[in-house]
């Protein structure tokens, strides 16, 4: 039982949990906004606004320099992963959802013309995230940080 509760009270672990909770239910929201239906899916998946690839590594970038300091290893690695993180949400899953379009476009138009694709599902477009979605998503995972630490002293 004394695992699970410090697993629960473990500030470095909550934070980014609750982070990306946070960032799921905004973006399944704001997708629910924009298009004015509810999509499931957007609870668990990838791509959208705000990125919650971007929220979970903040929150545990600012959870671990709440808790071991900015001089900390523990500071080090999980700042150079968030970096990754987020580069690579911005960078190739970014251009693989722009190809799954492209491609997604082309198998409609062939289609279309008659010829029979071998295709059973259309690929994911929601997969990578535009600068902007990135952004949202480290500050909104800072802000988490900041709540769950304030909330767990």
């Amino acid at each position: 039982m004394n695992f699970l509760y410090d697993m629960v009270h473990n500030e470095v672990l909550m934070a980014p949990f609750w982070g990306w909770i946070v960032a799921q239910i905004l973006k399944t929201l704001i997708h629910m906004w924009v298009t004015k239906s509810f999509v499931p899916e957007r609870m668990v998946g990838d791509g959208g606004m705000p990125s919650s690839h971007s929220a979970t590594v903040m929150a545990l970038v600012t959870a671990t320099g709440i808790n071991y300091g900015g001089g900390s290893f523990q500071f080090a690695l999980a700042g150079i992963m968030a970096l990754i993180v987020m580069h690579d949400a911005m960078g190739v899953r970014r251009e693989t959802g722009i190809q799954a379009k492209v491609l997604n476009s082309m198998m409609d138009f062939f289609t279309d013309m008659g010829k029979e694709m071998p295709v059973e599902e259309k690929l994911k477009e929601f997969v990578g995230h535009t600068p902007l979605q990135v952004c949202m998503g480290a500050i909104l995972g800072v802000v988490m940080g900041f709540v769950v630490c304030a909330i767990m002293v």
